[in-house]
Formats: C-alpha cells, sequence, structure tokens
C-alpha cells in the first residue's frame, strides 16, 4: 500500500495538465501524460501524447530522462498500454527502467489493456496505486472512455440562440445572433474535437467553413449528413486544402445522380438510414472520439433522441427575435408530461461579452 500526500496529487495534477496539451490530435488515442521522479523525489523527466503514431507520454518521458531513474516512481493519468500497437508497450518500458513506484490515476477501458497493464507492473514487483485525481482524469479523457464503452463517439451539440429561444428568423437568416467573442470561442472548440457535423439544410441555407480559423492543424474533419444528397455544387466545403470533408449520405433515401455534384477529393460514406446514431458509429470506427454537431433543429433533435449527444453548449444572446414561425433550437419532441423532458446538468456557465454560455450534461 502506498501512502498517499500532497506532492504526490501535485506531480498527478501535473500529469494531467501534459496530458491536456494533446487535445485535438491524439485519437484515436486517449489524452496521456507522464511524469517521472527520481528516487530521491526530484523531477528528472516528463512527457505527453502529442499524437496518434508518435511515442506515448510514457516512452516521451524516458527518452527525455536527466538521470537514472531506477528505484523512482512514475505518475501517469491513464494506465500504461501493454499491447503492441503502432508503438511498443509502455508497461515494458516502466519495468525496464526499474521503476519502484507507478501512480496511475484510472484504468484504460481499451479492452486490449484493461487492467492488464497494471497487473504487469505489479508482477514485475513495482508498487502501484490507482485512483489518484480520478474525477479530473476521467474528465479529461471522457470521450476516449466513451468510445470504448459504447463504440459510439461523444456528442456535443452546440447552439446559439436569443434570449426568447429563437435560433433565427423564419425566413432562415441568423447571422449573427452572438457576439464577435462567443463566435470566436466557437473556433477555439472546435479545435478540440475530432469532426464537426452538420447537416444538408445547414449546408444549403449557411455556406459554413467549419474550421478553427487556423488555430488547430490539421482541422477537425467537416461532416455533412444528407438524407437526399441534394446539396450545391459550390460551397465552401468542397476546398479541401486545409480540412477534409465527409459526406454520409442514406442510400434508401437519396438521389444517387446527385454525387456528380460532390468533387472527387471529398470523401464519400453511405449509411442504410438516416438515424444519426450510424453515424456516431461510422465516425467512432473512424478514430473519431469526439462529435461537435452545429446541425439545424431537425438533425440536432433525432441526434438527441437517438443518444448522439452527451453534453449541450448554449449561447444565448441579450435579443429578441420573435414570432412563431422563428426558428427553434429543435423540432417537437412530443413530451406529453413534464417528467418526460430532458433534465439538464450545468456544469459551466459563463459571460461571454454581453452573451451567456452554458455547457450541460444531457442525461
Amino acid at each position: 500500500m502506498i501512502d498517499i500526500n500532497i506532492t504526490d496529487i501535485k506531480w498527478m495534477k501535473r500529469a494531467i495538465f501534459l496530458a491536456s496539451l494533446g487535445k485535438g490530435t491524439t485519437s484515436p488515442n486517449p489524452m496521456v501524460g507522464a511524469v517521472i521522479l527520481d528516487r530521491n523525489g526530484n523531477l528528472i523527466s516528463e512527457g505527453f501524447h502529442y499524437k496518434s503514431g508518435m511515442p506515448h507520454a510514457e516512452a516521451m518521458a524516458f527518452r527525455n530522462l536527466k538521470k537514472d531513474a531506477k528505484g523512482g516512481t512514475i505518475y501517469v493519468n491513464l494506465e500504461p498500454c501493454c499491447h503492441q500497437g503502432k508503438t511498443p508497450p509502455c508497461v515494458d518500458k516502466i519495468i525496464s527502467f526499474g521503476i519502484k513506484k507507478a501512480f496511475i490515476s484510472i484504468e484504460d477501458p481499451d479492452k486490449r489493456v484493461s487492467g492488464k497493464g497494471i497487473k504487469l507492473l505489479k508482477n514485475a514487483g513495482i508498487q502501484v496505486h490507482k485512483g489518484l485525481c480520478k474525477r479530473e482524469s476521467a474528465e479529461l479523457n471522457k470521450s476516449f472512455i466513451h468510445r470504448n464503452n459504447t463504440n459510439n463517439s461523444f456528442g456535443v451539440l452546440k447552439w446559439a440562440m436569443s434570449i426568447d429561444g429563437r435560433v433565427g428568423l423564419k425566413n432562415g437568416k441568423s447571422k449573427w445572433i452572438t457576439n464577435k467573442y462567443s463566435r470566436s470561442l466557437v473556433h477555439d472548440f472546435r479545435g478540440g474535437f475530432d469532426a464537426i457535423v452538420i447537416g444538408g439544410n445547414t449546408l444549403r441555407k449557411d455556406d459554413p467553413f467549419l474550421t478553427t480559423r487556423g488555430l488547430r492543424h490539421p482541422e477537425p474533419l467537416r461532416v455533412v449528413f444528407t438524407k437526399t444528397l441534394d446539396l450545391p455544387e459550390k460551397s465552401n466545403l468542397w476546398d479541401c486544402d486545409s480540412a477534409r470533408t465527409l459526406v454520409v449520405y442514406d442510400s434508401s433515401s437519396a438521389n444517387k445522380n446527385y454525387l456528380k455534384r460532390i468533387p472527387k477529393f471529398v470523401e464519400i460514406e453511405e449509411l442504410p438510414s438516416d438515424n444519426p446514431i450510424l453515424l456516431s458509429k461510422l465516425l467512432a470506427q473512424k478514430g473519431c472520439n469526439s462529435v461537435f454537431w452545429e446541425c439545424g433543429p431537425k438533425l440536432a433533435t433525432a441526434a438527441v433522441k437517438a443518444g448522439c449527444i452527451q453534453e449541450l453548449m448554449t449561447f444565448i444572446a441579450p435579443k429578441i427575435l420573435g414570432g412563431e414561425n422563428s426558428m427553434n433550437p429543435f423540432e417537437d419532441f412530443e413530451f406529453k408530461n413534464m417528467n418526460e423532458v430532458f433534465n439538464l446538468n450545468p456544469a459551466e456557465i459563463n459571460f461571454i461579452g454581453n452573451d451567456l454560455f452554458i455547457k450541460s450534461a444531457l442525461n
């Protein structure tokens, strides 16, 4: 049994911070950071996983060693891998360098690893402590954990609306409901996701770019989910020099003659129906841990109903649009009683200029 003190918490939080530096670039891998101390408790190395195919956090830390790690301690926010992938197993490195103690925040949900890495470390005589800062570690890698547990991507739905709950006028115009600071923040948010999803109607009406405006390279995958394939011949999304675009269509209802409108360098996939959970599974199979849904009311409603959405990001502007026929963020869920409605757990509430931002978990 390893005794825990405030210093151990400090180093684990450092590992978690290092892991966060890989946000938006590690998928399908998790975000992992590692800190190594010598036998006297002095920091001798640290590292983090930056991108799939590149060295894992533990490997980077051992590569950066300033002195011998024998008899030392390692802190990692996720269980070290024990299987051969694009890189060698990290457990082998920890054992070979003579580490005496290992603090591991949470188990890896990947069935190839889950618990096996910890068991190998213990079998090698290393003292292992699990659970330090587990809440923070689970929050950091919630999308990776969700994808491994459900085979679906972790979905976050974003929308901007007026204080009377409208996302656009009845003629469809919505630029701009929120202020420039909120719009800039959305560009920043996009950088933390592997893919951004819109529906065909959003593409036709808004012709968006769906990029981080250069804040991240490579840009997230841009996805258009369409039932009809009736998409414009000219679109900002057809320019794939800075960001990839994927069109996913419902093969049961789409007119495949429209495929000729789409440039050849745009990726295309077909699904057997327009159920958005199939899209979530497809993107998970492509290695997308997290997906940012920036779609209109129809697809947003279908995505929530299908269980594609785990979190909501809402921007509320101090404006009144009015009108019964103005656009709402959702279509009718057809609830009959108040006990049927979705209850949210607000996790973050902030003012962005004079806009209100609310981040909520969807139960």
